[in-house]
């Protein structure tokens, strides 16, 4: 995206990850951020981290949705910094938000607002619950719009269990959608360069939600009855031994998903040491397995759970089906494979100290995306103002007023 500009007035995570998305792929991304507050974000952006003199030199909270950025400082309720915002809307490609509406109104950056400043510019809402509709208006975090009211939430609770279950991690739902956003735009900078039409490309919290649980949404809607996954006491399914975690023998656990029993049957009981299950008579045709799977998954699960997690994850290098390990976010983050296909890169912070960060999914031509950190609160303003042609007396009249910073 080499050569594309994107004008992003929006804070916290959801949209943002958009925005670093589409930096990653080579995109100048100028993210508007208020002259005295920042973005939203900045607030929480030392959350779970050590500080040395009350500074965090790396933000994983903010550098996640924002590295590869510029920032400026502008404050939109004054005028003179809604004619900076236009001016770089003059030369922008794509227009990105996540503000209410009523504040879209407000501040005059609405469609027509930027569409008036230029016409083929490609305008792109994120927002919580849809652009029409009864709750259009009202804002929401993913926590409560993709991940509870999806129905997520519920789907992952067990049976009988007190309370909710909550999302894995933070910012879960919004990086789903930001990564949909994304994709939103390439589609819509395709369509501009064949048809020479700008969209308005709008993505909420609440369709990327729905669509990430369609599949049992979709079953719903046929049988008129919630989507929910067996109880599960034990490992295997109803006519599959050879799905679910299986616990090894220091509580980790293995998840098994081979959904074609009778094809890896053999090779599984090979690799847990009981091949003389290969012939046994309740599993010597696929027939049969499924029909005993119950007692397949239990034999194999007792097993699994005779020898610890590390020596499973080295047993199972071999073996045929799908499987997984059960990982926690630090396993996940060191994972041989994960560093191997380039999904976490490095970055070198502000500091010039060289730091992990988690790379989007999408790579072209077999190469991983270069990451570039997030920027200071306004780091870039006076870059970005003298690119509009400003002279230093002007720029300095913009900051005496409060319109930048």
């Amino acid at each position: 995206m080499e050569g594309v500009r994107v004008l992003e007035v929006a804070q916290w995570t959801f949209v943002p990850s958009a925005g670093a998305v589409l930096a990653d792929w080579g995109a100048d991304v100028i993210k508007v951020e208020h002259a005295v507050t920042g973005d939203a974000m900045r607030g929480m952006e030392s959350m779970g981290l050590e500080t040395v003199d009350g500074h965090v030199s790396f933000s994983p909270m903010m550098e996640h949705a924002n590295r590869g950025k510029r920032s400026v400082g502008l404050a939109l309720e004054h005028p003179d910094a809604l004619e900076v915002l236009y001016e770089i809307a003059r030369t922008s490609d794509v227009f990105l938000t996540n503000f209410l509406p009523d504040a879209r109104r407000r501040l005059k950056i609405d469609v027509d607002d930027i569409r008036a400043v230029n016409p083929q510019i490609i305008y792109v809402r994120g927002t919580a619950h849809g652009s029409a509709g009864p709750d259009a208006e009202a804002g929401g975090f993913d926590s409560c719009t993709f991940w509870a009211r999806s129905g997520a939430a519920v789907g992952v609770t067990p049976p009988g269990t007190e309370g909710l279950c909550y999302m894995p991690v933070p910012g879960f739902g919004d990086s789903v959608g930001g990564m949909t956003i994304a994709g939103g735009i390439a589609a819509a900078l395709f369509a501009r360069a064949s048809t020479g039409e700008p969209s308005v490309v709008d993505v909420s919290l609440l369709s990327t939600g729905i669509w990430a649980n369609g599949l049992g949404i979709d079953i719903s809607l046929v049988t008129g009855n919630p989507w929910e996954w067996p109880s599960i006491t034990h490992p295997g399914s109803p006519a599959n031994p050879l799905v679910g975690p299986f616990a090894t023998s220091d509580g980790r656990y293995l998840m098994l998903a081979m959904l074609q029993p009778g094809r890896y049957w053999a090779d599984t009981c090979r690799h847990v040491g009981r091949e003389d299950l290969v012939t046994d008579p309740r599993f010597d045709t696929v027939a049969k397995i499924m029909a005993n799977s119950e007692a397949g998954a239990a034999l194999i699960q007792d097993e699994i759970r005779k020898r610890p997690y590390a020596e499973w994850l080295e047993r199972f290098r071999t073996l045929q089906g799908q499987w997984a390990p059960a990982q926690d976010t630090v396993e996940a983050g060191h994972d041989e494979q994960v560093r191997a296909a380039g999904m976490i890169r490095t970055v070198v912070d502000r500091d010039g100290v060289e730091r992990d960060l988690v790379a989007n999914p999408v790579q072209f031509d077999g190469r991983p995306p270069d990451l570039v950190r997030g920027p200071q609160f306004a780091e870039h303003t006076d870059e970005m103002l003298h690119e509009l042609g400003m002279s230093e007396e002007r720029i300095l009249q913009l900051k005496l007023a409060g319109a930048a910073t």
